[in-house]
């Protein structure tokens, strides 16, 4: 019992721990590879030592020495320099002294840019975006392989591929351990913002599988963007995106109910909605707004979702309000998925005949072609306006289109409602 215990504590500390850690190493051996490897051979260390001699203390000191006394046979191994030997050899000297001293790890200046080198590594556009995320819940969110491939419903060999090939691209890429300046801040700044993104979105509304939800791809999402936002802390977007996914996250016990199906936002149970994340992400916004921001794609998002949350009831929503949130969104950042969204906004504002317009010019659309929410909306639009008949067909056709079981539960039961209309009163 005692080792179980054990090795579900090495485990919490591996999350915490793991991305200062291999942040830490990478500034010390210059490659991301090298260094994930040496903090892997410190948690097996631990997981040797721990079920014996207990949980250290400050175990993030201890893996962290340890890490180093490998940094140092991985120099002795290849043969650098003898110089960076000793410098080695003397930073590990302080760093055991300092933890026999029980020291703590404290977010220092090394730190903060340590980490804050590691995520714009894990996120470089040297790399696909399938690699960098991958990647980036690797380093940064401490997940094995296995678990990245269980959440991404991906093989494990594809993922374990995915990685290795991402840092050996960066390794043949001789990227630097550095923090971009000038006008390359902002182009790197936007991957890492996207990577998070779509992290959040995986596990907000996953795209296949058996869930509606995959909670722990938020968790780490909202985890990395909080460390984000506290590393650039000037930057209007990355509060922009902190709090679009605090205030999504709020609604999550919300979203699934009792047999794991799918509810809707204006089904919802609001007395269920997180009130602390929810203020969180108001502070967020208010700070993106501060700093002359709010109006990025992120911060438009999060002032449409500070709409959903002010609101008591769903009658109470600012439909208005947030349909010109999308006329602003749309000209910031034009795309089919923007207009579907706007859509929804003008119907709830102004009518389902308003929305509808705007729906049928979208039909044409490649990038809607195969995307199930087009007939979801078309057919919740045509159900209001009293097309029985039409709204079916097009929840049958969504339900065929997505790859989320539970999602394809929902339309079939719209398309079942739908029939049910048509027959009239039992």
């Amino acid at each position: 019992m005692t080792s179980t215990i054990t090795h579900s504590t090495i485990d919490a500390v591996w999350r915490i721990e793991s991305a200062r850690l291999i942040a830490g190493l990478t500034r010390i051996v210059r490659d991301v590879g090298v260094a994930e490897e040496l903090a892997q051979d410190a948690l097996v260390a631990a997981l040797e030592r721990w079920p014996e001699s207990g949980v250290p203390d400050n175990p993030g000191a201890w893996l962290m020495a340890t890490a180093k006394h490998r940094a140092i046979d991985y120099f002795r191994r290849n043969k650098l320099l003898a110089r960076k030997h000793e410098e080695l050899g003397r930073e590990l000297k302080t760093q055991q002294e300092a933890a026999v001293a029980n020291f703590e790890i404290t977010r220092d200046d090394d730190f903060g840019d340590d980490l804050l080198r590691l995520v714009f590594i894990s996120c470089h556009p040297v790399l696909s975006t399938e690699a960098r995320v991958a990647l980036t819940l690797r380093l940064l969110g401490g997940l094995s392989t296995q678990e990245i491939a269980r959440a991404f419903l991906a093989s494990e060999p594809t993922i374990a591929q995915r990685i290795v090939r991402a840092k050996r691209t960066l390794s043949e890429a001789r990227v630097p351990f550095e923090v971009p300046r000038g006008p390359q801040l902002a182009a790197r700044l936007s991957s890492v913002l996207e990577v998070i993104y779509l992290v959040f979105n995986e596990g907000y509304s996953a795209t296949s599988g058996e869930d509606w939800m995959r909670p722990t791809l938020c968790e780490d999402a909202l985890r990395l963007g909080r460390i984000l936002a506290e590393l650039v802390t000037n930057e209007a977007e990355v509060h922009g995106l902190v709090a679009l996914m605090e205030i999504q996250a709020s609604r999550s016990r919300a979203r699934v109910g009792p047999r794991g199906e799918p509810i809707l936002l204006l089904d919802q149970d609001r007395g269920r909605w997180d009130q602390l994340l929810i203020r969180r992400g108001l502070a967020a916004l208010q700070r993106a707004e501060e700093l002359g921001g709010g109006v990025g794609p992120y911060g438009l998002q999060a002032a449409i979702a500070a709409c959903h949350a002010r609101a008591r009831t769903a009658e109470e929503t600012d439909w208005k309000r947030i349909a010109s949130l999308y006329d602003a969104l749309a000209q910031l950042m034009p795309s089919p998925i923007v207009e579907l969204n706007r859509a929804v906004a003008v119907a709830m504002a102004f009518g389902p005949a308003a929305g509808l317009a705007l729906i049928d010019r979208l039909a044409s659309e490649p990038a809607l072609k195969a995307y199930h929410l087009l007939p979801s909306v078309r057919g919740d639009f045509l159900f209001k306006l009293g097309c029985f008949t039409e709204a079916q067909a097009e929840f049958e056709r969504a339900a065929t289109l997505t790859q989320n079981a539970r999602e394809r539960e929902l339309l079939l039961d719209r398309a079942r409602g739908c029939a049910r209309a048509l027959a009239g009163p039992a």
